[in-house]
């Protein structure tokens, strides 16, 4: 049996996930205070007590949810128990699984997808992007529905075989939601959340972000992670640099992702994470692998 760790992205943050794992309380108390330090922030009363519109802020939704997956993997990473043969993250669980990998120190990790959410949020002000749930749709319907409206939007998550994200401007996310329902869609509908992630319009952000990442010490993972663009492992740290800064503009591949792991052996993921997000779109992608949550 080959074991890979995944690490999801934002949408699996709720208010009351610490104390869902209260038994690694120390861990996940050492980590919030280290990512706590480096930001001048108190993430761990956020995480714990919220207000839920604070914990759902994009530029603090990164650094608490890559703090908290961070957490887990530490407990996992010195039980003394094998190690994986993989990694892979969900969007801002990319830089999750790359912490885990060692290509990236912690801290770095968690000033940087600060940075990345207050990029994201500058780059689209507003009420002038959006994101939508498409069920129902192949990936390549989905596709032909964004392509037929004029504007900006197009598929930004691939999740599972019939679940696709689309993003783009307000107004061409509508006429894409209107085409995919005439394209024969179960179900398209807005999301609530306010940045249209994984779309052109977040290149500018890509382009500051790229500063940053250049700025930073990146090597390669002791672990193999397999990256949101392209589905597969980089070759080298200028790969890894340019597929991490391409995920900010490009859609991810999320079933690409999961289906290499597969071809590469792998038979059990476990979600390292506060929920069972990644665990359910598994399922519905293969069925014969077997994906737990972090316990």
């Amino acid at each position: 049996m080959s074991l890979a760790f995944i690490f999801p992205g934002q949408g699996s943050q709720k208010l009351g996930m610490l104390e869902d794992f209260s038994i690694y309380d120390s861990v996940i108390r050492d980590h919030f205070h280290r990512a706590s330090d480096v930001l001048g922030l108190d993430l761990y009363i956020i995480a714990k007590n919220g207000p839920e519109s604070e914990l759902n802020k994009t530029e603090l939704t990164q650094p608490i949810l890559l703090t908290f997956s961070t957490a887990l993997w530490s407990v996992y990473a010195n039980s003394g128990r094998d190690l994986p043969a993989f990694l892979a993250g969900h969007s801002l669980g990319e830089y999750s699984a790359l912490v885990a990998g060692g290509a990236m120190r912690f801290e770095d990790a968690v000033r940087l997808v600060h940075l990345r959410g207050q990029l994201m949020q500058k780059a689209v002000p507003a009420g002038q992007g959006l994101m939508a749930a498409v069920i129902g749709l192949s990936d390549e319907d989905v596709i032909a529905s964004c392509e037929s409206v004029g504007g900006v939007v197009s598929a930004a998550n691939f999740n599972s075989p019939g679940q696709v994200v689309i993003a783009g401007e307000a107004q061409a996310v509508d006429a894409a939601i209107e085409a995919c329902k005439t394209a024969g869609a179960r179900l398209a509908k807005v999301l609530p959340v306010s940045i249209p992630s994984h779309c052109a319009l977040m290149k500018s952000a890509a382009d500051e972000l790229a500063l940053a990442i250049d700025a930073m010490t990146i090597t390669m993972p002791t672990i193999p992670v397999v990256q949101n663009v392209n589905a597969d492992v980089a070759h080298d740290v200028d790969e890894l640099k340019a597929l991490l800064l391409a995920q900010l503009y490009s859609p991810v591949r999320w079933t690409d992702s999961v289906n290499t792991l597969i071809q590469h052996g792998v038979t059990e993921c476990i979600e390292c994470g506060p929920q069972k997000v990644l665990c359910g779109l598994g399922k519905r992608i293969n069925r014969d692998v077997v994906f737990t949550p972090f316990e």
